[in-house]
């Protein structure tokens, strides 16, 4: 009898696959303003592991304390705001239809008062590019524009965190604790490079499937791997 393969592990499920959300800090929804502005400082900037793009914990002018995304330029001390009468600077919130063409924005609502949902990640941003009729073009960092409703707010700035990817790990060992904060197996063995029991691509005298890898799509457990009930596989002819 064969072992249980990878893809039947994952599967099931397990701590090695279950995401840490214990750990995780907050939620980072945009603070609920309605016709008013809600003004807070910055008290700390914090890790959460959640992310690569650092926190910031904000208290607000009714004593309560919130985490928010924070911006390239924040710092502990500056001060922030929620609302339509918000000043259009950085580390501010204030819907679409409030911010200037050509603005650099990130944390966009995706319907109005959701919270946040689009370009959250460290060192990404999006560019207000026109408005029409009661809707916002955006830019987004896929370089496609999506139109919102004006009412959906988004934070001015661009996310910190930029350039993490830039520095090498250099040892493996780094990399090691690296992925042991996420929910993934790693590291992660070929299936060619498993022996025959292992894995429906491994065993031989040299490392190759020795059967198509295109599989269909009612295939067994163990022997779903590769192309799932492709189409076509290869490249493309022009």
């Amino acid at each position: 009898m064969g072992h249980r393969i990878t893809t039947q592990s994952r599967g099931k499920g397990g701590p090695t696959y279950r995401a840490p959300s214990h750990r995780y800090k907050a939620a980072l929804r945009h603070v609920s303003s309605g016709e008013i502005t809600v003004h807070g400082k910055v008290e700390d900037i914090e890790h959460d592991p959640a992310r690569h793009a650092p926190i910031a914990l904000v208290r607000l002018e009714n004593g309560s304390k919130v985490y928010m995304l924070i911006t390239e330029g924040m710092g502990v001390g500056d001060s922030v705001a929620w609302g339509a009468e918000a000043d259009v600077r950085n580390g501010n919130t204030l819907p679409l239809g409030a911010i200037p063409t050509g603005t650099f924005i990130c944390n966009i609502e995706a319907q109005p008062n959701d919270g946040g949902k689009f370009v959250r990640s460290g060192g990404v941003q999006a560019v207000v590019v026109d408005k029409s009729e009661g809707r916002v073009g955006v830019t987004m960092p896929s370089g496609k524009t999506k139109w919102f409703n004006d009412r959906c707010r988004a934070t001015v700035g661009i996310v910190a965190g930029g350039g993490r990817g830039e520095k090498p790990f250099v040892k493996a060992g780094k990399k090691f604790h690296k992925m042991r904060n996420t929910a993934s197996n790693w590291p992660r063995v070929r299936g060619v490079a498993m022996n025959v029991i292992d894995h429906p691509f491994g065993g031989g005298g040299h490392q190759h499937p020795g059967r198509p890898k295109t599989v269909a799509r009612g295939t067994s457990p163990g022997r779903a791997v590769g192309h799932m009930a492709a189409r076509k596989t290869g490249l493309s002819k022009k």
